[in-house]
């Protein structure tokens, strides 16, 4: 008898990792609430409602006839001109709206960017800790993700010097990400600055992720002056994330900044994907730029308050360190040597009812940290850390 050929699947979608965030959240099933509620520290969600407002804009633009309908493969224009004035505003340029595409959320933006950049056997660097998700998209495409290491003792701020050591024949692109996840580093405009005149001179594309644009600290006027320059378009893309700023995840809105030749481009790939976004979303937020602008501020400075009480919370905490906070996470280094940080991380959910993420799940050389997601979190859970953490010991 003749054997039945197998049917396979992607060898390169088999070697991705799983995504790591349910495996986490898995082991508080097991923690039986001695210490009072989950302080669920996991994942980057966030932790206030829409404005109501903005939620009554979605409704009357969900009735409409036209949301019904096919939209623009790149987003429908009133929104992508909305966005392309606020982000004029905020980096000092003019942009089009030829120059911006809308889409299903970031994770998609970073997506189909990386399919427009690359292919199989090509390579793209990634600070480390990286954001998990952007070096599974690579792995499945077949995309080498090489790691650009950080060092804690800089804030976990990449260095252009050591980035363009690792540049080689294969490589098409730099990827920034800023206020950075997993980290909450914020990187300095001229670090910015700098890995723009690296790939712009290297021939390569950087690519920077934004998601937390919106939650700078209070003195930083403007995240970099890159835009400024007028051969951005030749180099540069830019990926952004309406999710966290606007509290509105399921609604699945990002978009990407980049030239107009190279938007055009992109527009094939987002045919073929998802050939037009979610139109009533795009209508509320076409409104909520400018409508709820008063709400965003303050949601800005709540998210950065609740950086500085995790620290000072934190802080009496012997042999834990925080080792980087901003935007919507922190960094922690755990205080126990050689202790594997799923161990620790599951522990410490199963004993004292606090869940975060394991340094390896953000790349190699991890095993001493902890991640940490703030903003999902009320002010006074935050505070309650210190008792929690407090004499926590692994026997």
């Amino acid at each position: 008898m003749l054997k039945t050929p197998q049917a396979t699947l992607n060898p390169d979608l088999l070697g991705t990792g799983t995504p790591p965030i349910p495996e986490a959240q898995g082991w508080a099933r097991a923690y039986d609430g001695r210490n009072g509620p989950l302080i669920d520290l996991s994942q980057a969600v966030p932790g206030s409602p829409p404005p109501q407002e903005l939620l009554q804009r979605l409704g009357e633009a969900a009735a409409a006839t036209d949301s019904a309908r096919y939209g623009a493969i790149t987003g429908d224009l009133a929104l992508r001109e909305a966005y392309a004035k606020e982000i004029g505003s905020i980096y000092g340029a003019r942009f089009s709206p030829s120059e911006i595409a809308i889409t299903s959320g970031c994770n998609q933006a970073y997506v189909i960017t990386m399919m427009a950049l690359a292919r199989a056997g090509d390579n793209v660097l990634l600070p480390t800790p990286w954001y998990f998700n952007h070096e599974m998209t690579l792995t499945m495409l077949g995309v080498e993700p090489k790691p650009l290491p950080c060092d804690p003792a800089a804030g976990f701020v990449p260095d252009v010097a050591d980035a363009e050591k690792l540049i080689d024949a294969r490589t098409r692109a730099i990827v920034l990400v800023t206020p950075n996840n997993p980290t909450g580093a914020v990187y300095p405009a001229a670090t910015i600055a700098a890995f723009a005149e690296l790939c712009a001179r290297r021939g390569l594309w950087l690519v920077l992720d934004e998601t937390y644009r919106d939650f700078l600290p209070e003195g930083v006027a403007r995240p970099h002056e890159i835009f400024a320059a007028s051969t951005w378009q030749d180099s540069v893309i830019g990926l952004y994330s309406f999710s966290k700023a606007y509290a509105v995840p399921g609604w699945r809105l990002g978009a990407i900044t980049a030239g107009e030749k190279v938007v055009a481009q992109i527009g094939k790939v987002l045919d073929c994907v998802q050939i037009s976004p979610v139109r009533a979303g795009q209508a509320a937020i076409t409104w909520g730029i400018d409508g709820i602008r008063a709400w965003r501020e303050a949601n800005r400075v709540e998210i950065n308050a609740r950086a500085a009480l995790f620290r000072a919370a934190m802080a009496p905490l012997e042999g834990w360190r925080v080792l980087a906070a901003g935007a919507y996470f922190a960094y922690v280094a755990h205080p126990f040597a050689g202790v594997p940080a799923a161990d620790v991380a599951r522990r410490l959910v199963e004993e004292r009812g606090v869940l975060a993420l394991p340094g390896p799940y953000f790349g190699p050389a991890q095993e001493q940290h902890l991640r940490v997601a703030i903003a999902n979190v009320a002010a006074d859970r935050i505070g309650g850390l210190n008792e929690r953490l407090r004499g926590f010991a692994l026997g």
